[in-house]
């Protein structure tokens, strides 16, 4: 892969919808890196959802009648350009959406997918969870055991990335009792918290992160508050 810096935007707690908002901006940025007169181009937007949110992706849209249950329990609903079926987005749960160039990368699709999935492995390693292990296809995310510890769902156009993944923290599990995520029967969901035995807030992972970042895409990172700068 494509040595090249890439800009690392970290968003805080924020609305699922302004870290979309935020994405996109780096989308037209990074097409915008294509022009005879090139600008910076690859981003990585961090943040953590301020609310709680159902999000399913270009299948998987939930019935009438569950949405209003879901509505009913005081979350938000919302559609999203990404492979996947419907899951939770929420506080504790960290969101990666790397907006990078698979054409200058030389990456195919699944090449990537199986990056980010060696991104968290290395993270999960960093923390002392060295049995967080990728399964093989069809299955995506970072799994411990039968239960799923970080969510990949992803869209790419004209090479260029967007969404990316979903790890849990120290997220509210419970959230994910009223739904099947990911479309996954029989399958279950963790977090970083319950399988170290200890509070992990998504402040805690960021430097880890972003060092197993740097490593598995092999770029130097640099930190702006601008997506379009």
């Amino acid at each position: 892969m494509s040595r090249g810096p890439v800009r690392v935007l970290r968003l805080g707690l924020r609305p699922y919808a302004e870290a979309l908002r935020v994405q996109e901006l780096c989308v037209g940025a990074a097409r915008a890196a294509r022009l005879p007169v090139p600008v910076p181009g690859e981003s990585v937007v961090l943040s953590e959802p301020a609310e709680p949110v159902y999000v399913w992706g270009l299948r998987g849209a939930p019935e009438a009648e569950v949405a209003a249950r879901l509505r009913a329990r005081g979350a938000g609903l919302a559609a999203a350009r990404r492979g996947g079926q419907i899951t939770f987005h929420g506080p504790g749960q960290l969101l990666a959406f790397p907006v990078l160039d698979l054409r200058r990368r030389r990456l195919p699709l699944r090449g990537y997918v199986a990056a980010l999935e060696a991104l968290v492995l290395r993270l999960c390693r960093r923390l002392g969870l060295p049995a967080a292990r990728a399964l093989p296809p069809p299955f995506t995310g970072v799994w411990m055991g039968d239960s799923k510890l970080c969510a990949i769902g992803v869209h790419c156009g004209n090479h260029i990335t967007s969404h990316g993944l979903a790890l849990n923290c120290c997220t509210d599990l419970t959230w994910f009792d009223h739904i099947v995520p990911c479309g996954l029967e029989g399958k279950g969901v963790t977090s970083l918290s319950r399988e170290l035995g200890r509070h992990v807030t998504v402040d805690h992972v960021l430097e880890p992160f972003l060092d197993s970042f740097q490593e598995v895409f092999d770029c130097t990172l640099v930190f702006s508050e601008d997506p379009g700068d």
